[in-house]
């Protein structure tokens, strides 16, 4: 797969925008959920990327919890496989390679599997962690740590771990200020 970077655009263009190109332009920041773009919209103008990106965390900080499971879900695992066939987001391909996990050796990449798999059978969704935080090791020492976490606890981390991932992602996609003339 082929990772392609994402379009830049200005804050005062997407607070111009109709819903329908905001979620073009926005929806993959938080995977699979363009929903969260499309809820922010409604809460233009922004004065700030922060102020968009709060209103995004908002969207998903609010909704049901049934639908924040769903929203987690909708995520994916790191995984060596995944990095390396290419079957990833271009996001999280990019996030993933970033850690190489593409790299693993064949046994590390198995011990990535089970921690994952258990991981998801304590918790009930697949771990996220804003990887571009942690190192390769730091990666699987914080896979293991979390495992132990009561769930609860874990909920919480992981959203507040996709807040990280989803400013990250908006401050690829969006500068400040006025569009400039071509």
């Amino acid at each position: 797969m082929t990772t392609t970077t994402p379009t830049v655009h200005t804050l005062d263009a997407l607070n111009a925008m109709e819903c329908e190109d905001f979620v073009a332009a926005l929806g993959e920041v938080f995977e699979y959920a363009p929903w969260v773009a499309e809820s922010a919209w409604r809460q233009r103008p922004f004065r700030s990327v922060e102020a968009l990106h709060r209103a995004m965390v908002g969207a998903v900080l609010g909704s049901p919890r049934e639908q924040a499971v769903r929203f987690l879900c909708g995520h994916p695992e790191l995984s060596a496989q995944a990095v390396r066939a290419g079957t990833l987001t271009s996001d999280s391909q990019r996030e993933q390679q970033s850690a190489d996990l593409g790299g693993l050796a064949e046994e590390q990449a198995a011990q990535l599997v089970a921690l994952n798999q258990a991981y998801r059978a304590r918790h009930g969704f697949p771990f996220i962690a804003c990887v571009r935080h942690y190192t390769r090791a730091g990666l699987f020492a914080e896979l293991a740590s979390r495992t132990g976490r009561d769930t609860e606890v874990e909920f919480a981390e992981a959203l507040r771990q996709v807040g990280f991932i989803s400013g990250l992602r908006l401050a690829q996609r969006v500068r400040a200020g006025e569009a400039q003339p071509a």
